[in-house]
This record gives structure tokens, sequence and C-alpha cells, in this order.
């Protein structure tokens, strides 16, 4: 136990570093800064407009309030925010490491080659709108349904944020490992962006098969859904369980497919 606490320590401390060196290097270039913080700022509007519909219609869609679809919103600019922040570079630049060698370098690091791979890189751009946006709008709307604020409910809350983050990176990182097989992966890229945006509006306005399969088969309704469900007291014993064993069993399918990838892999250099 001793070892597993000094080994967290010391990955906290080097992702530490990975994010002060980022913002270092982003800082370096301001001009692709602020232009990404203007790109995602313009996105935070298209986005607030999923909210402000529903008050302008003045009915529930599917059970959802126009005060809940606002709450719902608001996590699901969060977590747009954390995911195309923390993993969505770092992703998406895997097909080149593995197509021009650049992974050979890394292999020699004295770390964990998962852990430099998907968590090098962050967008510190991408993430300040959406989390700062998101976050007044989840207040706005659990102040305007009367939701309580105390620690169960708020950590809860913040919780099935973290849970959400944790099936995010699973989920999105998987489809990406094909680059170690097939030279483009520009194709499953797009697919696995299509996948995220079916988070735009609850899984309640899909039909019941759909949201079975986006809840248990590939659970990308777990990340958007289930925070605000939990403070709405709309989530049964099953789904809270089930919300706890999915990042589980799917970090374990990615370490078993990486490790797999990593033995049958051969440098681009050589």
């Amino acid at each position: 136990m001793q070892m597993i606490w000094k080994e967290a320590k010391r990955y906290s401390r080097i992702y530490g570093r990975f994010m002060k060196f980022s913002v270092m290097s982003q800082m370096e270039y301001r001009t692709n800064f602020i232009t990404a913080f203007l790109i995602e700022t313009a996105y935070l509007l298209i986005k607030l407009l999923y909210a402000i519909l529903p008050y302008q219609v003045g009915t529930d869609i599917n059970g959802w309030s126009p005060d809940a679809i606002l709450l719902y919103v608001g996590v699901f600019t969060i977590m747009s925010g954390l995911y195309s922040g923390l993993f969505f570079t770092n992703f998406t630049q895997l097909p080149d490491k593995v197509r021009t060698g650049s992974l050979d370098v890394l292999i020699t690091k004295p770390i964990s080659l998962q852990f430099a791979v998907t968590l090098r890189q962050f967008e510190l751009g991408y993430t300040i709108p959406n989390v700062v946006g998101g976050a007044i709008m989840v207040a706005i709307g659990w102040s305007r349904m009367g939701l309580p604020v105390d620690f169960y409910h708020v950590g809860g809350f913040i919780f099935f944020i973290a849970i959400g983050v944790l099936i995010a990176y699973s989920v999105f990182l998987l489809p990406q490992l094909l680059a170690f097989w097939t030279v483009q992966t520009t194709g499953v890229t797009d697919m696995s962006n299509s996948v995220f945006e079916t988070n735009y509006v609850p899984m309640a306005v899909y039909n019941r098969i759909i949201q079975r399969l986006g809840t248990f088969l590939l659970p990308v309704f777990v990340i958007c859904n289930f925070p605000p469900m939990f403070v709405m007291g709309a989530l049964n014993p099953g789904m809270i369980w089930w919300a706890l064993l999915a990042p589980v069993w799917l970090l374990i399918i990615i370490r078993v497919i990486w490790s797999y990838a990593l033995r049958h892999y051969s440098s681009a250099s050589q």
C-alpha cells in the first residue's frame, strides 16, 4: 500500500509538471492560445442556445424542465472543456507518434508510456471558457431548481463529474488505439466526435434502446447525464453501482489493449 501511495504521489508531481510546461508553452505562442480561447467562447454561445430554447418554448422535454436542461447543458459544457483540454490533443496525436516513430523516444522514459502519451498535453485555451461558462450555467440551473447545496449533493455531483472524466478517457482513447494497426485514423476521430456529440441533449430524448446502449454497452451517456440526474434524485441504486463499475472495467480493457499493442509494436523508423 505504501508503494502504491508513493507511486501515486510521483505521478501526481509528473502530471503537475506536464500541465506547467504545457501552459508555459502556450504562453510563448499567445496568438494560438487567444485563438483557441475565442473559438471555444464562440462554441460556448452555441451551447447556450440549447439551454435557452426550452425557456422560449416553455415546456418540459421528456420530463426535463427548462431549468434542468440548463443544468444539463452546463454539465455538458464542463465535460466538453475537460475532454478538449485534457485528452483530445493527446489522443489525436497518438497516430502521428506511431506513424513517425516518435513514440520510440517516449518508450525510453522511466514512466508509464500510456501515461506519457495520453496525458502529456494540457490545452488551457479550450478548458477555461467551457469550464467557467458551464459552471455558471450549473449554478443558475441548480439555484432555480431549488436543489440542496450541501456536502451530499455537491460532493456527489463532483464525484460523478470525475466518473465522467474517467469514462471519457477510456471510451475515446479506445478507437485511437487502432493507430497501432492502421495508418489513417481520421475517420475514427470523426466518429468519436460524433459519439461525444450525442450528449448535446439529455439521453431522455432518445428511445429506450439507444438509452440502454449508450448507458451500458458504450457508456457515453454516463459522462454527462449522471451528474445532473444524481442531484435531481433520478439515479436508482443500480445506475449508481453501474457508474462505479463502468470506469473500472473500461480502464482495464484500455490497459489490456494498450499492452497488447505495445507487444506487437514495431518502430516506424526501422
